[in-house]
């Protein structure tokens, strides 16, 4: 695994050793930092690692904002006067819808 910093190394502090493991194969990201196989938490425990789970569902990040929606009709509710509002968020609402309407 590499990032924007070069390739990625077991950053497990080998006490014993007095150094830093710096293993570069198949390194995985933890909360701790990278890890290599030898080192996950779940290893210095003494535990089996868990199986690889399914991953993210397909499109798990590209369904539509409800907060865009409701972003539109709060914009509305400000220009048309129904929400108060200061002058200079009134002023930017009316600007933004009458922005829409003349682009539909």
């Amino acid at each position: 695994m590499t990032d924007s910093r070069g390739p990625a190394e077991c950053t497990h502090w080998i006490g014993a050793e007095h150094h830093h493991c710096r293993s570069t194969y198949q390194i995985r990201r933890y909360l701790t930092g990278p890890r290599c196989p030898d080192h996950t938490p779940n290893a210095l425990q003494g535990k089996p690692e868990p199986p690889p789970g399914p991953g993210l569902p397909v499109g798990a990040w590209t369904a539509p904002s409800p907060l865009s929606t409701s972003a539109l009709v709060d914009d509305r509710a400000v220009a048309s006067g129904k929400r108060r509002s200061n002058p200079h968020t009134y002023r930017a609402a009316q600007a933004a819808v009458h922005h829409q309407k003349g682009t539909s």
